[in-house]
């Protein structure tokens, strides 16, 4: 059973005579931080997830340890993949949004990626598999979101928790993708689940930064009378956007996104049927 203490929040904010909240998380803390807004708190917003899906701000802090993490992950599998001449499926986090998926895919070079926002073909991936496996070199790396879907289905569902405020728990669509590459391909597959792996570690430096401009700009947002705003990072400039605006939303990644349009040109299926491509030959240097 869930209760809202709202009113116990504001409560106590009054008690201690605070000036203003400073919320760290994702979507979910800054949709609860609105609540705060609405009865009268000045909240500032700092964004801090893995899923780098919050409206507002190209990115979060946590986002690039994640990153760094499934790469590595993904890099490890391409051994094994070679070596036995396999498919990898490796299952990675984002439920709606794919940014791990799709920024870790390509760093890592994976042949396949399946993100939420692209309803994937079986056939079609099939198809690309069975390219590389006998007419290429004789592997695959396919990274998938754990909110990946085939077309015209649902997100596969580990299990459902009724007593949690969120009760679904998605899993297994890597293992469901790599069964039937096997099937339709008749080659051997293999699936890796990275799960809560991606979520802890040793933040890397580039994460570390960010969060110290965050900080800093949160508090220079409060010291300059800001009143609601989220702090955003966007075309690499710091600044910040009304917190209601960012809150109950999800930023996704749109399918024209420009890191897709790179890796399609490089020959990585998305599963949707569309042809990839290759950039021509490069043209002979001349040296003056």
């Amino acid at each position: 059973m869930h209760r809202d203490v709202t009113d116990r929040c504001v409560e106590v904010a009054k008690r201690h005579k605070l000036d203003a909240l400073i919320v760290i998380g994702g979507d979910g803390t800054m949709a609860a931080a609105s609540s705060l807004v609405e009865k009268g708190l000045n909240v500032i917003g700092v964004p801090k997830t893995i899923d780098n899906d919050i409206v507002g701000t190209e990115i979060s802090f946590g986002f690039l340890t994640a990153v760094n993490t499934a790469t590595e992950a993904l890099d490890k599998l391409h051994s094994t993949a070679d070596s036995h001449h396999r498919v990898m499926v490796c299952e990675l986090m984002g439920r709606n949004a794919g940014w791990i998926t799709l920024t870790a895919g390509v760093a890592s070079g994976a042949d396949v990626i399946l993100l939420p926002e692209i309803p994937f073909d079986l056939d079609a991936v099939a198809k690309y598999i069975d390219e590389r496996m006998h007419k290429g070199p004789g592997f695959a790396i396919v990274a998938v979101a754990e909110g990946a879907r085939m077309r015209g289905g649902e997100q596969v569902v580990a299990r459902m928790v009724h007593n949690s405020a969120d009760p679904v728990r998605l899993g297994g669509i890597g293992q469901r993708v790599a069964d039937s590459i096997a099937k339709l391909c008749r080659v051997e597959t293999r699936t890796t689940v990275l799960g809560h792996i991606q979520r802890g570690g040793t933040p890397i430096p580039a994460d570390r930064i960010l969060a110290t401009h965050f900080g800093y700009h949160a508090i220079q947002t409060l010291m300059n009378g800001g009143r609601n705003r989220m702090v955003v990072r966007q075309n690499n400039i710091f600044g910040d956007v009304d917190l209601l605006f960012a809150a109950g939303k999800q930023r996704l990644v749109p399918d024209d996104h420009p890191l897709i349009s790179a890796a399609r040109a490089l020959g990585t299926s998305f599963g949707d049927g569309v042809p990839h491509s290759h950039y021509p030959d490069p043209k002979p240097a001349v040296v003056v």
